[in-house]
């Protein structure tokens, strides 16, 4: 590949990345995420993955962290910038209500806590159709969660993403309460299967492994401006002319004025529902 070719792929790369539009529509994003809630009115069930190799032989579960908060009357999970050294409004309101010394203040800078998820690459096994997905599941300080069900495979039987002698993992799903009454899906247990190639056909478990879609192309970050209003109270709306978020108040302000500004769902492009046991 000659220098023309090496910059023409990047820029492609990173102009896909930062507009957005890896996907045709967010029907087809959707398809991209992993998530083990349960259908309503369904109790309990199961669903089988495979973990997909890391290429560079690194471990496949990915750290990142993200601020669960209530945006619109919604919760939410929020992108925390401040593992890529960029500056992070949540965070600095959670130092600011730290700082006073006073005790509600530190209970409240709780809310704007970034918390550690870990993000792995797997294939659903009831929708292979789909490629590559991604699963988002949280840290367990109690050594409790589902990262903490996942170790021990590894640990008894050798790297489980081995793409020839590797295992399909059968998760047990059950419907529990949190402590404020609300239903949320439970990962009772995580068994391994029987070793197993990750595909019987060579040139769809190659394609599998070498794609190159990254749980960032996924997840949304959002911009520091959306994360400044939401550190402020306020509700993000994507003003359409300006090309950029705005507080719902303002656009509510400009509609029928001078501007035309028509103020979109701030959570349209957000992640699915995933289990909150607060």
């Amino acid at each position: 590949m000659g220098t023309f070719e090496a910059v023409q792929e990047q820029y492609e790369k990173n102009k896909k990345a930062a507009g957005g539009n890896r996907f045709a529509n967010q029907e087809e994003r959707m398809k991209k995420y992993f998530t083990t809630v349960l259908p309503k009115g369904i109790s309990s069930g199961e669903k089988r993955i495979r973990l997909l190799p890391v290429k560079d032989g690194g471990t496949p579960f990915v750290e990142a962290y993200f601020h669960e908060i209530q945006v619109d009357g919604k919760y939410v999970k929020l992108y925390d910038p401040k593992g890529e050294g960029k500056r992070s409004p949540l965070n600095e309101v959670k130092e600011s209500l730290e700082a006073t010394g006073v005790e509600s203040d530190k209970e409240l800078a709780k809310n704007y806590r970034a918390k550690k998820f870990y993000i792995i690459k797997v294939i659903d096994r009831d929708h292979e159709a789909d490629g590559p997905k991604f699963w988002r599941f949280k840290h367990n300080a109690k050594g409790e969660g589902i990262m903490d069900k996942i170790w021990p495979i590894f640990k008894n039987k050798g790297d489980i993403t081995d793409p020839e002698k590797g295992r399909d993992l059968t998760l047990s799903l059950s419907l529990t309460l949190s402590n404020n009454k609300k239903e949320y899906t439970q990962i009772s247990s995580i068994i391994h299967e029987d070793p197993s190639p990750l595909s019987a056909n060579a040139e769809q478990a190659q394609a599998w492994i070498n794609d190159e879609l990254t749980w960032s192309d996924v997840y949304s970050k959002k911009p520091e401006e959306y994360l400044e209003m939401v550190a402020n109270g306020e509700t993000p709306v994507w003003d359409k002319e300006a090309k950029k978020f705005v507080s719902q108040a303002q656009a509510e302000s400009t509609v029928g004025g001078a501007s035309t500004t028509v103020p979109e769902d701030s959570q349209a492009d957000n992640d699915p529902d995933e289990e909150l046991p607060f």
